[in-house]
């Protein structure tokens, strides 16, 4: 018998924001480990993509396309998820939006609304209504992808820092909450992280070696690096972990 089990056999996981970038790399590993993944994202023929790499290295993947910034959507999503698995074990709130990069005084207030959206609104009611099929199951685990910028809010990028302050605050409320339904919910900080979505720190030299000076391991992180610490918060190695931020950023916040 195993001490720490790190095992999802038989777990349905369903991922948000999981057609690429960190929420693949999520997806791949929870499906890598045993659980039948949901994936979840705008378009659904990139969704079909990672579920057909998934498939192909012998896991289960369903993609299903919602829009995050929707609340209409994601309660159809639920009813899906209800009709064709019957329950939930694992949430993954990961989908987010960065519309805006410049002084917050330059921004309107259709880039604040539509980043709230997506980054607040939607894991608020995707947490709402998964929380409520995980209860009928017995409990479950949700992990809500935030930032380092929710701690120490970044350049030109304000407002989305203001949204995972949010996400790490409404990580900790909710596990208060749901505590008595033997549900966890914990959060993911990533670093400076390579993707498509962090592209524009990438794109700009100056950007970037002034985002990489400030962090002890002096390289930015891949999307991989981030898999592992999920795989640790909704599975039963983390079974007393409730609450909490988990930070993988290099050192940067040291």
């Amino acid at each position: 018998m195993k001490t720490v089990d790190f095992s999802l056999d038989g777990k349905i996981a369903l991922v948000t924001g999981a057609s690429r970038g960190i929420g693949e790399a999520i997806a791949m590993t929870l499906a890598e480990y045993g659980a039948q993944v949901v994936l979840v994202s705008r378009k659904i023929d990139a969704l079909k993509e990672v579920a057909e790499k998934i498939e192909a290295d012998g896991g289960t993947a369903v993609p299903i396309a919602c829009n995050m910034g929707h609340p209409e959507q994601i309660g159809e999503l639920f009813n899906e998820v209800r009709e064709r698995f019957g329950r939930l074990d694992v949430l993954v709130n990961n989908a987010a939006t960065n519309p805006y990069f410049g002084e917050m005084l330059g921004a309107d207030e259709g880039v604040w609304d539509k980043t709230n959206d997506v980054n607040l609104k939607g894991p608020f009611f995707m947490i709402q209504r998964g929380a409520k099929l995980m209860a009928e199951g017995g409990g479950g685990s949700i992990v809500n992808v935030a930032s380092v910028n929710g701690i120490s809010p970044a350049l030109f990028q304000g407002i989305y820092s203001i949204t995972k302050a949010g996400m790490i605050s409404m990580t900790k409320a909710y596990a208060q909450e749901l505590s008595g339904m033997n549900i966890r919910v914990n959060a993911l900080l990533p670093g400076l992280t390579e993707t498509k979505f962090a592209s524009a720190l990438f794109t700009n030299k100056e950007i970037y070696e002034t985002a990489t000076s400030k962090v002890p391991m002096k390289r930015h992180a891949v999307p991989m690096e981030m898999a592992g610490a999920v795989l640790y918060l909704v599975s039963g190695a983390s079974s007393y972990t409730t609450g909490t931020c988990i930070v993988c950023d290099g050192g940067m916040l040291i």
